[in-house]
């Protein structure tokens, strides 16, 4: 199956407003999390933190 889409895919390019924004913005969420704990506690608190901010 994958092969297939592959081949289907090969001749054609991927649009230029592919953008990784929406990830850039999780990641920078929760290295500001994380710059807040230095230091402070563990990995259990943060692992709370990241999934209720």
């Amino acid at each position: 199956m994958f092969g297939k889409l592959l081949t289907r895919l090969q001749g054609e390019q991927l649009p230029k407003w592919t953008s990784s924004g929406g990830v850039e913005g999780h990641v920078n969420r929760i290295k500001m999390i994380k710059r807040q704990m230095y230091g402070g506690a563990g990995f259990d608190l943060l692992r709370r933190r990241v999934l209720l901010a």
